[in-house]
């Protein structure tokens, strides 16, 4: 039986790795999924392959950056397919963007990873909750990291807006479980991205050693996780029987975090 059925479900990052993954699962239960992320092509890809496997798919793309957008987002949302009913905060900017030193970092750099990363979650939220709660039914669902638990050497934005996205993540879960709304993180290792790649090259230039060897050494599993091992969770947490799930950071991530 399928899990989202008619659900309406809005993943932001939605064009590549782990947003598209998600994207394509909750197809596939059901749901009437919209995507957004700045790149329309990537997009209009994973729209149309949604489409081709009968599910219903909305691409708007928006550049989260602008703290303007959040809101119209979901009033085109509403406008076009219905009420958001499950909200996932996926897009984000990575450390690997520009990875420096504290004392040499990039304030404009870490301005806008705080918009992207922390702010337009935050302001997603808070347009979707209205509904949610007259509806008293909510799933919302922020894409966080490991980094979120443990500091990210070069990456203090990165970590910093992950940390932050656990406290929000923890407050409002706290604010609305008793409306029937659940908010919870999943919290991936390293994931095989085109963000993550970059991440790699980085410390494998860093340290001196190949990028093959870097990336083994990541994960107990001697590997990375591939987007796709991230989305049943997703899914898990979006459908009713996570009702009782509140507040909760989920590591996902090859045993990297054991005891996190």
């Amino acid at each position: 039986m399928s899990l989202l059925v008619n659900r309406v479900a809005l993943v932001t990052g939605a064009g590549r790795g782990i947003g598209r993954a998600i994207a394509l699962a909750y197809a596939k239960e059901g749901a009437r999924v919209v995507l957004t992320a700045r790149t329309a092509e990537e997009l209009d890809e994973v729209a149309g392959e949604i489409r081709k496997r009968g599910g219903t798919a909305l691409a708007l793309p928006a550049d989260l950056s602008d703290r303007t957008v959040a809101r119209q987002i979901v009033v085109d949302v509403e406008a076009a397919v219905g009420s958001i009913e499950i909200l996932v905060n996926n897009a984000g900017i990575g450390s690997s963007s520009k990875p420096l030193p504290v004392v040499d970092f990039d304030d404009d750099f870490w301005d806008k990873t705080l918009a992207v990363n922390l702010t337009t979650p935050y302001l997603l939220c808070k347009a979707v909750l209205p509904g949610m709660l007259s509806r008293r039914w909510g799933r919302i669902i922020n894409v966080a990291s490991i980094n979120g638990k443990i500091g990210s050497l070069h990456g203090a934005a990165y970590a910093a807006t992950k940390h932050g996205l656990l406290g929000l993540t923890r407050t409002l879960a706290m604010e609305v479980a008793a409306q029937g709304i659940t908010v919870n993180a999943i919290c991936p290792g390293p994931v095989h991205t085109v963000m993550n790649d970059r991440r790699i090259e980085y410390d494998a230039n860093r340290q001196g050693i190949a990028f093959e060897e870097l990336e083994a050494e990541l994960t107990p599993l001697r590997r990375r996780l591939e987007p796709d091992e991230i989305a049943p969770l997703a899914v898990y947490l979006a459908s009713d029987g996570a009702a009782t799930m509140v507040g909760q950071a989920i590591n996902i991530d090859g045993g990297v975090l054991m005891t996190g």
